[in-house]
This record gives structure tokens, C-alpha cells and sequence, in this order.
């Protein structure tokens, strides 16, 4: 293959011989060339692939680019996004802690957060640890508040109490970045020490993961980076990254696949780092005991493939049943970059894929081959062609209902422009600033999402956005009922209008 000549022709493979990688030798080769073979069907520019078995790391091999405007090959020290596979870091910190007994897991969250807030009184009263970890406490998604604001993560936890319950308390699921925040906080005011500081003496170290960052900020200035890249207008481009470091105990981890091996390792050797015992037996099975039931419409996509019986999320895990055994599994997503964990214990092998793709599900297609190959030795389908079949027909079912609105043609505001001018106001979302620069309309959410307006139909107008892989959105502005503009409709959020720039 030729560097350069395209970003999917590049790759390296590494080899671990210990006697299990050399009694792994013909499903890690077999493994390698799916891999290849799979990469050209999803144009994935960079991945980096771990297998751990019995304790032994069995494959790595790392394959294509760190970035396609530089063609710099990946390598298994590349620095890549493990976005939300940190929650089981995070998950097994707490652990440690209540080995030493200084929490338990059923802690109510108030006695280590005293100032800790929902909207429920009753949900403050009887939120528990566990209850955080679980994607239960009643209310929905909240990632607008570090996607659409720049406010710190202690601001973040103290809005929240502002988000009125989606659902009673474990009645259900729905996925909740901001409870691992404050999950977070409850092992900075237990130990001490920064959230930060106590992943990297008590969890980095102890496993030699000498290439692993607890925040972006670590990372963003280091040479051996993967870029991060997404499809814009039917071609991948490169964009900037997005750093999770508001958010950082649920998804702010960087990693390469080389330490992210050794993590594996320490999973699949029951909590045991080189005869040290990290986490109690007792305490490491809790992690991945099922808490809580999923609905299908909050897993993952793959069980229309999978055909899971049950599906529910440990302590950091989402978990099903695959071959008669539990499979324990993570995605981590940021923009432009993908991570995916994988378990079944019952077998000890564990599979760790990073890559530098938006939503490059090739993730999925090398963790259920990898669990193929090193537990029954051969495949039991075609993972890449049935996968590949399957998200094609879901990115084509979305692009289908999340087209432009018809557009009624000749059609006038019935406001000049410099009437909607002015700022906008949600208690809840922030604000929105309508400006004019430049002869040209400008959109403004918490200086945060910027773009330029244009005029769609009657009162509402388009926004472009300025990153303007992030698409583009309807903005309405009603009078209702009066000679004045009194709002504005878009995300389908009200924001009032205030005043006047």
C-alpha cells in the first residue's frame, strides 16, 4: 500500500506475543483482514483495535490516518476521544471508594453533595449514588446545557434543578450525561482530591496507562492526535474538536489503544493489576450486575440484528444477552470521534475500537466479530455487511424526515428585518441574539451556536450555522396577535423577546 494515496490505505498491525496472543494467532489474522476489508465500506479514516483475553492482550492493530489533509499514519500510542466509555472509569473510582468504605453505593446524594438540587423535592430527598450511574433519575436529556451554553460544570449542577421530571424516579431510562457530572463531584468531596486527580493516582497509575488524560485540555496541544471528521454535503471533512471537559467524569477521557488495552486487561482480571487487587471481587461484580431495565427505543441499534432477549445498564455498562452469554458494552460519541468497550466475561475477552468518524458504526461491525472469533473461533455472520445494510437504511429513514419544510414562494415578512432584531429569552435555555452585520441577519444562541439567517417564508428564516456541518435550523418569530414581535419558536423552544439591541 502507498502512504498517501488515499486515507483508507494506510495501516499497521501489532502483535502481542505472550502464549495466549500465540494461541490467538489465526482468529487475530483472521480478525485483521475483516478488519481491512470492512474499512473501505465505512471510509473510515483512522481506527485502533484492542483484544484482551484471559489477562493477555491477543490483537492490536491500528489502521489509516490520523487526519485526511495530513495522511500521518495512526499508531497505537494516537491519542483518540474516549468520550463516554469514561463512565466506567468513573464508575470503578467510586468503587474504590466504597471499598474503603468512605461510600456505599445506595449513599443517599445529598449526604456527600449537600447542596445538591432537583426539581422534585421527593427525587432530591432519595437520589442515591447508584441512582446516578443509572440513567433513572426521572428526567430527560439535558446535554443543551454544555452543547448550547458555556457555563462550567458546577453552574450545569445547579441548573438542573430547573429541568422539570420527564418520568417518576427508576421508573424508567434516559440517558443522563450530567448525573456522571455529579457522580463526579461525589469522589472530588469524598477523597479531597479533583475528579482528575484521583483517576490518574488511583486508576492511570496503578495501571501504567501512561498515555491516558483525564481532559481535552491534556491533549490538545500533543503531536500524535487523531483529528476529528464527519460527513458534510456527501464528503468527510475535518473539523475542530469538542471538548467534554465541562462534563469530564462522563466523557472527557483521551486515550490510545495501547493503554486502553491495558484497561481491558484489568477488566478481564476481575479488578487484579499485576497481583495487586485494585478493586474488591465483591465490589468489582457489582459494576456489572443489571440495575436497570432499557427500553428498546434508548439501546442500541444493533439489537435489530442482535435480537437481544433483555437489555439493561449496570454501573457504567449497557448490557444484553448474546450466544447465551451477558455482553457488557459502552459507545463513546463526541463529534467526529467514536469509542466503543466491550465485555463477556464468561469468556474473559475484552474488546476496545477508537476511531476519528462521526458516528462510524464499523465500531459495532469489530466488537461482535472480535467476540466471534475469540470465543467460538469463527463468525457467525457477516457483521459488516448486515451492520452496513442496517445503518444505511436508518441514515436514510432520518435524511427522509428531517428534510427542509416546504417553502412558500413570494411571500414577504410582515415585520421589516429591524423589528425582530433583539434578544430572546428562555429561563431555562438562555438567550438568543438577532443581530444585523453586515447587511446580513445573525443568530446568536448563548454565544455559544452562531449563524446567519435568511429569509424563509412570511416570518420564519433559516439559519445557516457557521460550523455549518452542524446542519440548519427554522427560526419563527409570532406577534401573536399584536402589531409587535413578542417571540420567537426554534429547537421547538419558546424564547421571549426581551428588549432591543
Amino acid at each position: 500500500m502507498k502512504a498517501g494515496a488515499t486515507f483508507l490505505l494506510l495501516s499497521l498491525f501489532f502483535t502481542t506475543f505472550s502464549s495466549e496472543a500465540q494461541r490467538c494467532q489465526k482468529e487475530a489474522s483472521v480478525l485483521d483482514e475483516y478488519i481491512r476489508t470492512s474499512i473501505k465500506d465505512w471510509n473510515s479514516p483512522g481506527l485502533a483495535v484492542a483484544v484482551v483475553k484471559n489477562g493477555k492482550v491477543v490483537f492490536t492493530g491500528s489502521y489509516g490516518v490520523q487526519s485526511i489533509d495530513s495522511n500521518k499514519p495512526i499508531d497505537n500510542h494516537t491519542l483518540f476521544a474516549c468520550a463516554s466509555t469514561t463512565k466506567a472509569f468513573t464508575a470503578a473510582a467510586l468503587g474504590i471508594l466504597v471499598d474503603e468504605r468512605k461510600l456505599f453505593w445506595d449513599d443517599k446524594v445529598i449526604k456527600h453533595i449537600p447542596g445538591f438540587q432537583l426539581c422534585d423535592p421527593y427525587v432530591t430527598r432519595e437520589l442515591t449514588i447508584r441512582d446516578l450511574l443509572t440513567h433513572r433519575c426521572g428526567i430527560g436529556n439535558t446535554d443543551y446545557m454544555w452543547g448550547w451554553m458555556t457555563i462550567s460544570g458546577d453552574s450545569a449542577l445547579h441548573k438542573i434543578r430547573e429541568v422539570q421530571p420527564s418520568y417518576s424516579l427508576r421508573s424508567s431510562f434516559i440517558y443522563q450525561n450530567l448525573m456522571y457530572l455529579a457522580a463526579g463531584v461525589v469522589i472530588e468531596n469524598v477523597s479531597g482530591k479533583t475528579w482528575q486527580e484521583f483517576m490518574k493516582e488511583r486508576i492511570f497509575i496503578p495501571l501504567d496507562m501512561t498515555e491516558t488524560y483525564a481532559l481535552y485540555q491534556n491533549v490538545k496541544d500533543k503531536s500524535n492526535l487523531a483529528s476529528a471528521h464527519l460527513y458534510y454535503e456527501n464528503e468527510i471533512v475535518q473539523i475542530d474538536h469538542i471538548s467534554a471537559d465541562a462534563i469530564a467524569p462522563a466523557g472527557a477521557m483521551w486515550s490510545s489503544i495501547s493503554d486502553m488495552a491495558k484497561w481491558m486487561q484489568f477488566l478481564t482480571n476481575n479488578g487484579v493489576v499485576k497481583g495487586d487487587t485494585l478493586i474488591k471481587l465483591s465490589t468489582f461484580n457489582e459494576l456489572f450486575k443489571p440495575q436497570q431495565i432499557v427500553p428498546s427505543y434508548e439501546f442500541y441499534a444493533t439489537q435489530e440484528i442482535v435480537k437481544p432477549k433483555w437489555t439493561t445498564y449496570g454501573l457504567g455498562w449497557f448490557q444484553h444477552d448474546y450466544n447465551g452469554n451477558m455482553v457488557q458494552v459502552h459507545t463513546g460519541s463526541l463529534p467526529g470521534m467514536v469509542a466503543i468497550a466491550g465485555l463477556i466475561r464468561e469468556y474473559n475477552v475484552g474488546v476496545y475500537v477508537m476511531g476519528n468518524l462521526d458516528h462510524n458504526e464499523i465500531r459495532h461491525v469489530i466488537l461482535y466479530a472480535a467476540f466471534d472469533l475469540f470465543t467460538t473461533k469463527e463468525l457467525s455472520r457477516d457483521w459488516n455487511k448486515e451492520l452496513k445494510a442496517l445503518y444505511t437504511r436508518r441514515s436514510d429513514s432520518h435524511d427522509e424526515h428531517n428534510h427542509e419544510p416546504v417553502r412558500l414562494p413570494d411571500t414577504k415578512p410582515t415585520v421589516p428585518n429591524e423589528a425582530i432584531i433583539g434578544k430572546y429569552n428562555h429561563h431555562h435555555y438562555g438567550l438568543i441574539e438577532v443581530s444585523k452585520k453586515d447587511g446580513r441577519l445573525r443568530f446568536n444562541l448563548n454565544n455559544t451556536v452562531k449563524g446567519t439567517m435568511t429569509h424563509w417564508h412570511y416570518d420564519t428564516y433559516q439559519v445557516i450555522f457557521d460550523e455549518q456541518w452542524y446542519g440548519k435550523v427554522m427560526v419563527s418569530f409570532r406577534k401573536n396577535g399584536e402589531p409587535i414581535i413578542k417571540y420567537l419558536e426554534t429547537f421547538g423552544v419558546r424564547f421571549d423577546y426581551t428588549k432591543s439591541l
